[in-house]
């Protein structure tokens, strides 16, 4: 008797002690709430993602902006992560947006917030362009004056009404935004209104860069609308939109986040792939040293640049005319030259670490 009793104090306790566990938090993140003046009385919650090393860098990040941040927050950062250490994005500080106070509710809020009509069925909705007020207004100078931003480099990501308010941005904010990410974009909203955008953006001088990567999923019910809408936009030919769309695979609606932010990161950040002259090139060939002694050489072969490090060779990107890279893992080269002219070495960046390689001979 005393042994069962025993036993069920101690499982008692167990118990007790994982009731009162605390909420994990993703490291190197951090939340910053304001009430917004725009939307009065609204509080937002910011989710902040910083680079390892930020501190202490003199570096400008891209930053990341996130819709839905209360459900998407985890997966886009450990996203960001995989595809940042694989080397096809850079560095940068992931800001994710959602909705205080209390017992906010999010499928409602959302609705206001991320359409850009009145929707008769959702009286609240029809509120876009107050949190792109939001977004512009509020939340990039409190961004901008607490972390080491790029002010030119910003993404927007969203899913569904997130994809769509997404959308509707880049149609009617041109200047907010030069990379968008719309998985699942709701782009039948209010009988396809995102249409009467489209057509009045193609009516209007478009002079900022941007990319967009769309997707849907291919069990969805309107996957013909989207490619309607997909081929309606890469026959604009717009000069300085660069667009990616893609149907996905043996996928809904809500398992379009995973695949479409892998797909639309890479798409958005891809670096180009130039194809540069022998003259430019033979330029780098030699023998480099790294401050542990190896020895790194380089030479020119089928039109590009091969790194050579202890029997091991890797064919090099080119970015531009000094800058190099890797899609394999992050690995960024950036050559040096000389007050004279001459090439003098090489900055190597990798994960987590960088150093100079002087040139030997």
């Amino acid at each position: 008797m005393k042994k069962i009793f025993l036993l069920s104090f101690v499982t008692c306790l167990a118990l007790t002690a994982f009731s009162q566990s605390t909420e994990v938090s993703i490291a190197g993140s951090i939340t910053k709430k304001f009430t917004s003046k725009i939307v009065p009385g609204q509080e937002y919650v910011l989710h902040i993602s910083l680079p390892a090393g930020y501190a202490g860098s003199s570096k400008k990040y891209p930053v990341i902006y996130l819709m839905d941040s209360q459900w998407d927050f985890p997966l886009l950062t450990a996203l960001y992560g995989e595809q940042y250490f694989d080397g096809f994005i850079p560095q940068a500080i992931i800001v994710g947006i959602t909705w205080g106070g209390t017992h906010p509710n999010p499928d409602s809020l959302r609705a206001r917030d991320y359409t850009p009509t009145n929707e008769k069925r959702l009286p609240q909705s029809g509120g876009a362009d107050n949190f792109l007020s939001v977004i512009k207004n509020e939340i990039f100078p409190l961004v901008e004056s607490n972390y080491p931003v790029d002010v030119n480099d910003k993404t927007l990501v969203g899913c569904s009404l997130g994809g769509l308010f997404a959308m509707y941005t880049l149609f009617t904010h041109t200047d907010m935004f030069n990379r968008y990410v719309a998985a699942s974009p709701a782009f039948t909203w209010d009988n396809n209104v995102l249409n009467k955008y489209e057509a009045q953006f193609n009516t209007n001088a478009f002079n900022t860069t941007a990319k967009l990567f769309m997707c849907i999923g291919g069990v969805e019910t309107n996957v013909p609308g989207f490619e309607k809408l997909s081929a309606t936009l890469n026959n604009r030919h717009y000069p300085n939109l660069q667009i990616e769309s893609k149907v996905l695979e043996n996928t809904g609606h809500s398992g379009t986040k995973g695949e479409g932010y892998a797909r639309g990161l890479q798409f958005v950040f891809k670096r180009p792939a130039l194809q540069l002259s022998s003259a430019t090139l033979s330029q780098y060939n030699g023998t480099y040293k790294m401050k542990d002694g190896t020895s790194v050489e380089i030479r020119t072969a089928n039109n590009t640049l091969v790194a050579s490090v202890m029997n091991n060779a890797f064919q090099l990107i080119s970015a531009s005319v000094t800058d190099f890279y890797l899609t394999s893992s992050f690995f960024n080269m950036h050559f040096v030259k000389s007050d004279k002219g001459s090439v003098a070495g090489f900055q190597l960046e990798r994960y987590g670490s960088s150093e100079f390689a002087e040139k030997i001979k």
